[in-house]
């Protein structure tokens, strides 16, 4: 049986914090679905298809190996969408204690609409204090984002004025 998993976010810009979970989450899982979803409460940088093709090159650049499907999703629950394509879990990355405090309702639920379970992935120390609302700033403000996102994001930001 193969095992197939989704890592969701809104990756507004894809990071390093992101692509380490996906590199480590491709390396457990025989199939693994990037799944860029919309999240009503934020606003938005980047086009919904803007970040799959930035993740998609972030992932090729990255040499991350496996079985990855780049996606968007869109027209209903996360998991409808991990039911439709035969997905047992959820891969979520977690920085800190909101972050857990954060997930952790959305895990049970998940589990308890469709049994879904959620797998916690820690980060590389190194990027644990990178998120995309940080590297939106950063950017909004003129500031280099080199540091904390896949050269594509770069270029991408650096030239999208």
């Amino acid at each position: 049986m193969s095992r197939i998993a989704v890592v969701p976010g809104s990756f507004d810009p894809v990071t390093l914090g992101h692509l380490d979970v996906i590199g480590r989450a491709a390396g457990i899982f025989d199939e693994l679905h990037v799944v860029v979803v919309h999240n009503p409460a934020k606003t938005a940088l980047l086009p919904i298809a803007q970040r799959v093709d930035l993740i998609r090159d972030s992932i090729a650049e990255a040499k991350i190996e496996g079985e990855i499907v780049v996606t968007s999703w869109s027209m209903g629950l996360l998991v409808d969408y991990c039911t439709d394509v035969g997905a047992s879990v959820l891969v979520k990355g977690i920085r800190s204690q909101v972050d857990v405090a954060y997930e952790t309702p959305m895990a049970i639920v998940n589990r308890n609409l469709a049994g879904v379970e959620t797998v916690f992935l820690l980060p590389n120390p190194a990027n644990a204090h990178v998120s995309s609302s940080l590297v939106r700033q950063v950017a909004s403000l003129g500031g280099d984002v080199a540091p904390y996102v896949p050269r594509a994001v770069a270029d991408y930001l650096q030239h999208a004025d």
